[in-house]
Order: structure tokens, then sequence, then C-alpha cells
């Protein structure tokens, strides 16, 4: 498929030749969920958990002799039923991340730039070379380009102005090719990209 090319001013440059196997394929909405899911699982702490009698401080000598006190039979005073005992059956950390098969997660991500691509909310530009690191101007530039409400700017990671200029931008982000993922495409209104990102997330998926 073909797509204009643009500059900052959003003046037409020229055109681009992308493949439609990966920005003009079926859009699977249910692939969305699957990976959504599994990129939000990752995310989790999963830090949650008690101590048992082991983790506790206290000795683990026999409190009192086993016969002849008329007291229950008592083992140990880290035992769960003793104030300051360890818990029974006390919570452990879990890790909740998985990772579905490379099959479904290139399935999304070409679904999510394609839909991004026929519902014309990609925007390829023919550079982003800023003259200097300017928030305020990369903001007006967006608004140009009107991708303004949040957009998903992507470019080659060593492109530091531009980094710097997006960070403060509460409602943009910056990622590098290889970091783009649907859950953060889904979020954003607008995918801007260099021609050059373009192509490495043509060949990322085509792979």
């Amino acid at each position: 498929m073909k797509l204009t090319v643009y500059n900052l001013k959003r003046e037409q440059v020229g055109e681009i030749e992308l493949a439609d196997e990966v920005f003009g394929a079926e859009v699977k909405e249910q692939l969305f969920y699957e990976v959504v899911k599994a990129q939000l699982a990752s995310r989790r702490a999963g830090t949650k958990a008690t101590k048992e009698r082991s983790a506790v401080a206290g000795s683990s000598k026999k409190i009192y002799k086993q016969k002849g006190t008329g007291r229950a039979r008592q083992g140990s005073i880290r035992a769960p039923h003793h104030p300051g005992g360890g818990m029974a059956h006390a919570l452990a950390p879990t890790d909740w991340s998985y990772r579905p098969p490379r099959k479904v997660r290139i399935g999304a991500l070409v679904s999510a730039l394609s839909l991004f691509a026929k519902e014309g909310r990609l925007i390829v530009l023919d550079n982003i070379e800023l003259a200097e690191i300017k928030t305020k101007a990369f903001a007006n530039t967006l608004a140009t380009l009107k991708a303004d409400k949040k957009a998903l700017v992507v470019d080659d990671a060593s492109n530091d102005k531009l980094i710097k200029s997006v960070r403060n931008l509460a409602a943009h982000q910056f990622l590098p090719p290889e970091g783009v993922n649907v859950y953060d495409l889904l979020r954003h209104d607008h995918l801007v990209v260099s021609k050059e990102a373009a192509k490495a997330l043509e060949a990322r998926c085509l792979k």
C-alpha cells in the first residue's frame, strides 16, 4: 500500500510503499484482548506476602516438656496460634506474567498498525529532525500535523532531541520501533512515524 509522506509542516513531500501484510491486513480485534491482557498481567507487582512460622522471629525450642504439665502439647512459640507466630497458609509472592505465542503477538501488532492506517490515524513523516530540544515547539508541530490530542511518536532511539522534547508532554509518548506494542498503540489517537521507523516496523512484523 502507498501512504503519503509529510514534512513537519504537514506538506506532502512524497509517498512510501509499505507492505499490505503489515499496514493493510485484516483487523482482528480479538487479538488485542489477548495481548493487552498479557501485557497488563506482566506489569502486576505480585509482591503480596506474609510470613509463615519458619520466617518469624522466635526460638524453635519446645516450650515445655511433652508430659506431666496438664497442659496441651506445644512444639514452638512460632506456631500460628501463638501471639507473634507465623501465618498458617502464608501468602507467597506471585508472578502473574505470561507470554502469548509469537504468532498472536505479531498478529495483534499488525492488526493495530492496520487499524491506524485504515482510519487515517497514521502519519508518516520524511524525518523528525528537530532544530533544538523544545517541548512547546514540538507540541505546536503536533498541532500542525493534526495529532495534538494523544500521539505515539516513533523514531530511532538515537534521536535525542525528539526524545527530550516529547517526554514532558503528558498526552504524548515516544517509542523506538523495537518498543512499539499493542497496549501503547491502542491508548493513543495518532501514530506519528518517520519513514525509517515505518520500514523498521514493517521488517519487525515480517520476520
